[in-house]
């Protein structure tokens, strides 16, 4: 037997099961994304020999020890909690979140943010922080040196806009119209 896959190996096949292709594990996902944890270990054990140290309580080390907490387990099931390609409904109710919150992105994204406002692209939400350096650590997975926009959530929540506080912190949106975004000047 091989060895056993890395913390990081087990959360980038747990985020690809859980966020973009739950059929490929033989997943099935609740409206909220869940998924027994039985199940997921099956399909990880699927893989081959050096996943089948994979237990529960390795899925829970991994979790912990994450500093991004983009999964979660609760009651015998596991879900990612936000990033989703595939359609999940956001978890709870509506939130309220704070006046301003911030998209960091590419530089070259800007236009088209300026012509149509902040859209899911291939997720099912727009993904917002509530600090300019959280969304500048997002924006520079696209860019070195990211723009950063704002939200101003009372002009988005004015034309229908619902906002979801993920439980990695995270908030989640449906598409925010130009006219609630602005380009940070920093």
């Amino acid at each position: 037997m091989g060895r056993s896959p890395s913390r990081t190996e087990i959360s980038l096949v747990l985020s690809h099961a859980l966020r973009h292709a739950p059929e490929k594990y033989a997943l099935e996902l609740d409206p909220e994304g869940w998924a027994p944890v039985d199940d997921v270990l099956a399909a990880l054990h699927r893989l081959g020999p050096e996943w089948e140290s994979v237990d529960e309580q390795v899925l829970q080390n991994v979790l912990d020890a994450a500093e991004k907490k983009r999964h979660q387990i609760s009651n015998g099931r596991i879900r990612a909690v936000h990033g989703h390609s595939v359609a999940v409904q956001p978890a709870g109710e509506p939130g309220s979140p704070p006046a301003v919150l911030f998209h960091g992105t590419a530089r070259a994204a800007v236009p088209a943010i300026r012509a149509s406002g902040l859209l899911p692209m291939k997720r099912q939400s727009v993904h917002l922080a509530e600090t300019v350096d959280q969304a500048r650590q997002v924006g520079r997975r696209k860019d070195a040196d990211p723009v950063i926009f704002t939200v101003d959530t009372d002009i988005a929540d004015a034309q229908g806009v619902s906002f979801y506080r993920s439980a990695s912190g995270v908030w989640l949106s449906d598409a925010i119209p130009a006219s609630a975004v602005g380009l940070l000047e920093t």
